[in-house]
């Protein structure tokens, strides 16, 4: 019996510190923009899905028809092509992702088609959310549905890029 009140003691004791910690969190906004600098813009770090994804596809190799090769096989994943052309110059890796802050999301959910083997390139000043995908010399193909859903729990929530901050999330 008398070892009963002490486990219900014990029960009520962390139960108490439990409910103060929740109370006196200083984290709670943690991620949400909260003390955020005004002037740093705010990332949409939602990931989407690819009906509402919208990307250009860019060819930066030798061969010619490489992007609209690729936009078809996005299109295939229901992707939303807008452009697709030649890039100005050439890319030695897999490929380039191009984004602004609205993109964050988006191109997160393209690096796992690249199997996280594509380099990001941030700009905080681009005010659309479509992606720029630039096919470089080193692309094969697009990662298959289940190489794709591999990769992102490898790469985890989306994060915003240094010098943003997350968008605060409608609740």
């Amino acid at each position: 019996m008398r070892a009963l009140v002490v486990v219900g003691l014990l029960a009520v004791v962390a139960l108490v510190f439990v409910v103060v910690a929740i109370v006196k969190d200083t984290q709670g906004e943690a991620g949400l923009a909260g003390g955020c600098p005004e002037d740093w813009p705010r990332a949409d770090v939602t990931l989407r899905e690819p009906k509402d994804v919208k990307i250009n596809v860019l060819n930066a190799t030798e061969e010619v028809g490489r992007a609209g090769a690729v936009a078809d096989d996005f299109k295939n994943r229901k992707f939303q092509v807008k452009k697709v052309g030649d890039a100005p110059k050439g890319v030695d890796g897999v490929a380039v992702l191009r984004f602004g802050p609205k993109g964050v999301g988006s191109a997160h959910l393209l690096r796992a088609y690249f199997l996280d083997n594509a380099d990001t390139q941030y700009d905080a000043k681009r005010k659309d959310d479509t992606v720029d995908v630039v096919l470089g010399s080193g692309f094969q193909q697009l990662a298959t549905t289940t190489e794709v859903n591999q990769s992102l729990g490898d790469l985890g929530s989306p994060a915003a890029p240094a010098g943003s901050c997350p968008m605060p999330v409608d609740k």
